[in-house]
């Protein structure tokens, strides 16, 4: 396989919502490369190799192929020259439960196909997706598949379609532009930050401030961007209308460049009029605006040009079939289509040769592709900056180093730099590794193993006539034997191999090499040899590589920058994604010079897993085996966490029912290889407390709501909590800004302790906690200024809590609090204890009271984190602990006989209780985890679907009829705990047959 340019390489993906067409689209381009047969094309699926992807017809693993085309360039001048572009495309699963695997392709690639279906427009995923192709810089094509159910099941006239898919691009073009408000008002507050950071550091050397601000105004103009460049608009080549199914597809760029020849029109000037209200003049026959129509009613371009000729195939060959007008568009559009086709009685087998000769989809996705997306020489100077400075808001950067140099050029000289980004690892049976699968001999091979039988056979006789024993042809010594024996039982354990899904952004990477993987944690800003970065920067020998090809492998020697491949060697060095370093194409033996290592950072998750499920093998001898299962599906699944909880339950986290029933799969037939037997679905809850008008009456007499007295063992320690539910304001802020909370806790952990310990992935513990992590709305430094402000938005009785906050819960980070509002000692400050690394103690009576304190602080996080509901963790409380009052005397005789264990024991237990009948002493609530669902139903049965939602303890949010068609779309908030069973089971049951999406 011939080594291409850069500059010939396009590196896509196909993303959108489930049934959009993503993967019939693929099989058209497949076709085209002579992959699969044309016939074939939509039906045999092929990029869906998953048994049960072919059963459901939905994709759940994103697959690559890498494909060769040969297009006629045209130069400026008017000539053409013929040209060979590679096009790598990613196809990607539409479902919700795999949204992980379209983060991890976009990733990747330089540009997105975004399929829409014409009749359901931008669903929910569409959304999703887009948002996911706009933070990873990517240069979306609209492709508005499905055109013919307009035509078929709709049965809209031109005129309703082009009003239809002007609706459909407006409603793409708003969600594009609500991005780039989003961006732009945080790249102004950036600004905004940055330069009063720059103005108080020149105040101090300056005597005032108006000086500063004169001497800085001209530098810090707000710098606009336009997003003329972030919308869809047929004019410009980046919608294409299309029928994946169907094998057709146009761009309006097809109609101009037929048309513009009989009107007489540059076809530059008709193309930017063939879309939107342009009109044809019958009189003057020329293009006019519709400000010139004086009220007649013409038809607009669009319609008269394009539409109405594709309407007019359907109803000579569907609609209406008319043999003459079917004869007649064959020899019009001068098609070759033998005559039995043309009089055959199939309609559809008619259509699909016209419209695939006439309009082939397979070259108008390359073309555009090739006009639209960059290069990856065009397109790492933009991507890379962004991947290297998450934060940063500049157009441009230069390249500080020559490794930044070769990943913004995308240099593939054998000087550069090795620079991969792996961002996930996949499973393959061994047994389907090219190297493991029967290979086809060649004559030459047939022959030279003749020969070699004939020679073994002569040497067999030979020594059977002399008398010396001979073993049994084809088998070894026995010493031989035995290690081929073992062999073999190594390999029928290692059944599943772990390969890196891969892109090379510079440089050449050959088998056999060395190169250093450095893991997600790994700091760009400290030096590799710091202590903080040792431990996340491994070597690997590169065992092979892979030019992926759907569901086939083929084995390479060799990979040149900007194309996509799969990686072997990686198992043992990286769990999940990776960057692969190497200073040159020989790799890292004997290199010492630094600056050539990078850390193109982690994959960021869209849906983080939520259904928890607990598993135990049927056969409890089972157990190791399941337990490597699961340490493997781990790994191959981007979306999983696996875990062992306090009990000593081994479990799995998934993003949804679908994801689980795969993971379940896998598990029983690929990786544990055991029988398994899961647990009902574990869905996290939440318990919580509000003030309600029927409450029985207070706990404790004569004193606040919620105020519990408790003592410890022999009453050596008593005290008073009073529990209050936080009002909505501090806990949405709490619970918004929650990374925040664990980052501080994190860094002053690190500071008191002396060491570099590495902190946890808040996104994995958030997976096994069931916790939900949120963009935060403040920056680490100015956390406690706006929870102070926060504070005192909610009221007096809460605005002076921040300075007496003693910790957070539950785990140390979350929305309830634990605050002191004691008046006989020093207060408990956590904001205190993080700005000092650690305390200074005083006296061993002290040192006690501090180690009650710790009590109380542990009996606080168990009571938060095992709510007396179900025990499930708290949310939204807060707790005051008023009184604690020790018995000094009995504190010291206690110690004296080494009892003091007791006391605190008790301590914690009375600390808990205290919390959970605070909780109780208000009016207790749990607070169930929702689902977001869109259903698309007709009118008929929009009743029905408000019983179902019901019926599930749902609620109906909101309720609009998709204009141009008959169905609702309704979308509703589902309890999770319900949810199961909801998109196969309940609707069969419900709606006796009737199709809801």
């Amino acid at each position: 396989m011939t080594t291409p340019e850069a500059s010939n390489i396009r590196v896509v993906t196909t993303i959108g919502h489930v049934d959009h067409g993503k993967t019939t689209l693929m099989d058209a381009l497949l076709a085209a490369n002579n992959i699969i047969s044309s016939r074939m094309a939509g039906k045999i699926r092929y990029m869906d190799s998953r048994e049960d992807e072919q059963e459901r017809g939905i994709t759940m693993e994103s697959s690559a192929v890498s494909l060769r085309f040969n297009v006629i360039d045209r130069s400026a001048e008017g000539g053409s020259s013929p040209r060979t572009y590679f096009v790598n495309i990613i196809d990607t699963p539409g479902h919700v439960d795999f949204s992980s695997e379209v983060s991890t392709a976009s990733r990747l690639v330089d540009g997105a196909l975004v399929l829409v279906d014409v009749v359901e427009g931008v669903s929910s995923q569409t959304v999703s997706v887009l948002r996911q192709a706009w933070i990873d810089r990517l240069r979306p094509i609209l492709v508005i598949n499905k055109l013919d159910r307009l035509v078929t099941e709709l049965r809209q006239t031109p005129m309703e379609a082009y009003h239809h898919l002007s609706q459909l691009i407006e409603q793409a073009n708003a969600v594009m532009g609500s991005f780039f408000a989003g961006e732009r008002m945080e790249d102004d507050l950036r600004w905004r930050e940055e330069r009063e950071r720059r103005l108080a550091s020149k105040k101090d050397a300056v005597a005032e401030q108006a000086e500063a601000i004169l001497n800085d105004e001209a530098a810090d103009d707000f710098q606009e961007k336009d997003d003329e460049d972030i919308y869809f608009a047929p004019e410009k080549g980046n919608v294409v209308f299309a029928s994946a199914l169907g094998g057709w597809g146009f761009r309006i760029a097809k109609f101009a460049q037929i048309f513009a020849v009989r009107l007489g029109i540059k076809e530059t000037n008709f193309r930017r009029v063939l879309w939107g209200d342009f009109y044809l003049d019958p009189k003057t026959k020329r293009v006019i605006s519709h400000k010139h129509l004086r009220g007649r009613s013409l038809k607009p371009l669009f319609v008269q040009f394009v539409l109405e000729n594709v309407w007019a195939v359907y109803d000579a060959i569907l609609l209406n079939p008319n043999p003459d007008k079917a004869n007649k568009i064959v020899s019009t559009l001068n098609l070759k289509i033998p005559p039995r086709d043309l009089n055959s009685k199939d309609g559809n087998n008619l259509l699909s040769l016209i419209f695939t000769q006439w309009l082939p989809l397979s070259t108008t996705i390359v073309q555009t592709i090739i006009d639209i997306i960059p290069s990856p020489r065009a397109a790492q100077p933009t991507r890379i900056p962004i991947m290297l400075h998450p934060d940063l808001f500049e157009s441009h950067v230069d390249p500080k180093s020559k490794l930044e140099k070769d990943l913004y050029s995308c240099d593939a000289g054998e000087s550069a730099h090795i620079v991969a980004y792996v961002s996930k690892m996949f499973a393959v049976p061994t047994a389907q590794l090219p190297e493991h699968k029967k290979q086809v001999l060649t004559i030459d091979e047939i022959r030279a193993r003749a020969r070699e039988a004939r020679i073994r056979a002569e040497e067999s006789r030979e020594q059977s006539r002399t008398g010396s024993p001979s073993p049994a042809p084809g088998h070894t010594p026995s010493e031989a034997t035995i290690d081929e024996s073992e062999s073999q039982g190594d390999q029928k354990e290692a059944t599943e191999t772990l390969l890196g899904f891969a892109r090379l952004y510079c440089g050449v990477i050959r088998t056999g090499s060395t190169v250093a993987c450095v893991l997600p944690k790994y700091n760009n800003a400290l030096e590799p040899t710091h202590p903080r970065n040792k431990a996340y920067v491994v070597n690997a020998t590169v065992d092979a590589l892979y030019t992926m090809m759907g569901r086939d492998l083929v084995p390479v020697n060799s990979v040149s920058a900007g194309n996509i491949f799969a990686i072997r060697g990686l198992e043992g060095s990286v769990w999940r994604s990776a960057t692969i370093c190497a200073p040159s194409t020989a790799g890292i033996k004997g290199v010492h010079a630094p600056g050539w290592m990078i850390n193109l950072g982690g994959v960021n998750r869209q849906a983080p897993p939520i259904v928890r499920v607990a598993l135990e093998p049927v056969i409890p001898a089972d157990m190791p085996r399941l337990i490597r299962g699961m340490k493997l599906l781990n790994q191959a699944d981007p979306c999983v966490e696996t875990f062992q909880q306090t009990n000593g339950e081994h479990v799995i986290v998934t993003a949804g029912e679908l994801h689980l029933e795969r993971c379940l799969k896998d598990l029983r037939e690929r990786f544990a290889k055991v029988e398994i037997q899961p647990s009902e679905p574990i869905v996290p809850f939440r318990e919580t407390a509000v003030k309600a008008s029927d409450m029985a009456p207070p706990k404790t007499p004569g004193a606040s709501r919620g105020t519990i007295h408790g003592t410890s063992f022999q009453n050596f320690v008593t005290f008073a909590i009073r529990a209050v539910p936080l009002p909505d304001l501090i806990a949405d802020f709490l619970r918004s800004n929650l990374i925040i909370i664990k980052r501080l806790l994190a860094d002053w952990s690190r500071l008191d302790s002396g060491t570099s310990e590495k902190v946890d992935d808040e996104a994995e513990k958030a997976a096994t906690t069931g916790d939900i992590l949120r963009v935060p709305t403040v920056h680490p430094n100015q956390f406690w200024d706006a929870f102070q402000a926060k504070c005192g938005e909610a009221g007096p009785e809460w605005a002076g809590i921040v300075d007496n906050i003693w910790a957070f819960g539950p785990q140390g980070a979350g929305d309830c609090l634990l605050i002191d509002t004691r008046k006989d000692q020093e207060r408990q400050s956590l904001k205190r204890r993080l700005d000092r690394a650690k305390e200074t103690e005083s006296g061993d009576l002290q040192r006690v009271t501090r180690e009650f304190d710790v009590d109380i602080e542990t009996g606080f996080q168990i009571a938060t984190f095992h709510g007396p509901l179900c025990a499930e963790p708290m949310e939204g409380m807060a707790f005051f602990v008023e009184r604690v009052t020790i018995d000094k005397e009995g504190i010291e005789k206690e110690n004296d006989q080494n009892r003091l264990s007791q006391i605190t024991g008790s301590l914690i237990s009375a600390v808990k209780e205290g919390c959970r009948n605070g909780l109780l002493d208000w009016s207790p609530r749990l607070k169930l985890a929702m689902y977001s669902c869109d259903i698309q139903a007709s009118a008929d049965v929009l009743g029905r679907v408000h019983g179902v939602v019901a019926k599930r303890r749902g609620r109906i949010i909101a309720e609009e009829m998709k204009e141009g068609t008959s169905f609702f779309t309704v979308s509703a908030l589902l309890p999770v705990v319900e949810s199961f069973g909801f998109a196969d089971g309940a609707w069969p049951i419900y709606f006796s047959g009737t199709n809801v999406d």
